[in-house]
C-alpha cells in the first residue's frame, strides 16, 4: 500500500529546528517531496550545511519517519542550501525561518488569495476569519483587502476611521487588529464616497499595497480579491508570487459556474488552487441541532472540487452570528469560538495549512506571470 503524502508530512512536522523553534514544514525546509509506494524521497534545504542541525537532520528524518509511518519504508533524504529564483529576485530558500522576497518585501512566506467568481458567497467572511484562525493557532498572519471599489475588512474588524501611516523608509506601516497586520483600500478613502477609478489607477493602487508596505516577518498573507476575474487579480498575479488561492463559493448552481471560472483563471497564470470553501452550505436551527436544512443546495462545492481535483477544505453552516459578528467588528473566530462556523473555520485553517504545505514540499515556488497581451 502506497503512503500518503499527508502521513509524511505530518511526521516531518515533528521535528523542530532548535534555533527557531519551529518545525522543518513550518519553516519550508523540506523540498521536492516524491513518494512512489514504500519510497520517499525529498530534500531537506538547510542554511548551514556544516551546523550542528544539518549533521542530525538526515537521521532524524529517517527515524521520525520509520516510527510514525512505516518501518519498512525506504526513506531518501538529501540534503541541500541554495538559493532559489523568485521573480526578479533571488532570495534564500526558508530554511531556519530566513525571509522570502515578495515584491520587494522580504518577510513573506505564504501568499494566499481568497477568491470567488461572484459577489455576494461570503468570501470575505471567510478570508477574516480564516485569517483569525491562523493567528489563533499562532502563525503570523496577514491580511489584505484587495476589493478596491468595495473594501468591507474596515468594518469586519471594527477599523472603520482608521489611518496607516508612513515610516522613515516612505514605505506603509500596516495596522494591527486581533494580532492581524491589516491593510485595506477602506483605509485610505472616505467610506462615504465612491471608488470611481479606471484600470491603471486600481493597478497602480495593488503594485503600492504589495510592494511598498513593511510587512515584517509573515507566515501568511491572505489576500481578499474582489469577486470575478479582472484587473486585480491580474496584478496581483504580476506583482508578487502567489503560494496559492482558495475559491469560495456557495452549494448554488449559479454560483458554482462562476467558482469554475475563477478556478480556469488561476490555471490559466499557473497559480495552484489549494482548495475550495463551501459557504452557507446548510442551516441548523438552534433548537434542532442534529437537523440540517440544505437551502442552496447539498455539497455542490464539494462535488465541484471533486470534479476539478481541487482539495476541498470544510463547509461554513449558515448562522446568524455570522452576519452579526461581521457587522459588530468581532469577528466570529474571536467573538463566538463555540459556534458551528468557527468551529468550521477552524478546521478549514488546519486543512488549508496542510495542503499549503504539501504544496511547498511538492512543488517549487510560484514565479511572477508575465501577460502578454496580442
Amino acid at each position: 500500500m502506497a503512503v500518503s503524502r499527508e502521513a509524511v508530512v505530518r511526521a516531518l512536522r515533528k521535528i523542530t529546528h532548535p534555533e527557531r523553534e519551529k518545525d522543518i514544514i513550518r519553516l519550508d525546509m523540506v523540498k521536492d517531496l516524491t513518494i512512489e509506494d514504500q519510497r520517499v524521497h525529498f530534500t531537506v534545504v538547510v542554511k548551514d550545511p556544516d551546523g550542528a542541525f544539518a549533521n542530525q537532520v538526515q537521521e532524524a528524518c529517517r527515524r521520525i519517519l520509520h516510527e510514525e509511518v512505516s518501518r519498512d519504508l525506504e526513506v531518501d533524504v538529501e540534503l541541500d542550501s541554495e538559493m532559489i529564483p523568485l521573480g526578479d529576485e533571488l532570495s534564500v530558500s526558508d530554511p531556519s525561518g530566513e525571509k522570502q522576497q515578495v515584491s520587494g518585501e522580504d518577510g513573506v512566506q505564504n501568499t494566499i488569495a481568497v477568491a470567488s467568481g461572484k459577489g455576494g458567497v461570503g468570501k470575505s467572511t471567510v478570508a477574516v476569519n480564516l485569517a483569525m484562525a491562523l493567528a489563533d493557532d499562532g502563525y503570523n498572519v496577514a491580511l489584505v483587502d484587495t476589493d478596491i471599489y468595495g473594501p468591507s475588512v474596515p468594518k469586519m474588524l471594527g477599523m472603520e476611521g482608521e489611518k496607516p501611516r508612513v515610516n522613515d523608509e516612505r514605505k506603509i506601516v500596516p495596522l494591527e487588529k486581533h494580532g492581524i497586520k491589516v491593510l485595506s483600500m477602506g483605509f485610505m478613502v472616505d467610506p462615504d464616497k465612491a471608488v470611481v477609478w479606471r484600470g491603471p489607477m486600481v493597478t497602480k493602487a495593488v503594485q503600492q499595497f504589495l510592494g511598498d508596505v513593511d510587512w515584517g516577518d509573515i507566515e501568511y498573507m491572505i489576500l481578499d480579491l474582489p469577486p470575478g476575474t479582472g484587473d486585480v487579480q491580474l496584478t496581483i498575479v504580476q506583482t508578487i508570487p502567489l503560494t496559492g488561492a482558495v475559491i469560495v463559493s456557495t452549494p448554488q448552481d449559479l454560483a458554482l459556474a462562476d467558482a469554475r471560472k475563477g478556478k480556469a483563471m488561476f490555471d490559466n497564470v499557473n497559480v495552484p488552487v489549494v482548495g475550495m470553501v463551501e459557504n452557507m452550505s446548510y442551516f441548523t436551527p438552534p433548537d434542532q441541532p442534529d437537523r440540517k436544512y440544505y437551502l442552496f443546495g447539498r455539497n455542490g462545492a464539494q462535488e465541484l472540487a471533486r470534479e476539478l481535483d481541487v482539495p476541498f477544505l470544510g463547509q461554513v453552516p449558515i448562522e446568524q452570528k455570522v452576519r452579526e459578528s461581521g457587522d459588530s467588528g468581532h469577528p466570529l473566530v474571536r467573538s463566538h469560538p463555540d459556534s458551528l462556523s468557527a468551529t468550521a473555520f477552524r478546521e478549514i485553517g488546519d486543512e488549508l495549512v496542510e495542503q499549503v504545505a504539501l504544496r511547498n514540499a511538492e512543488t517549487d515556488p510560484t514565479q511572477k506571470v508575465e501577460i502578454l497581451y496580442e
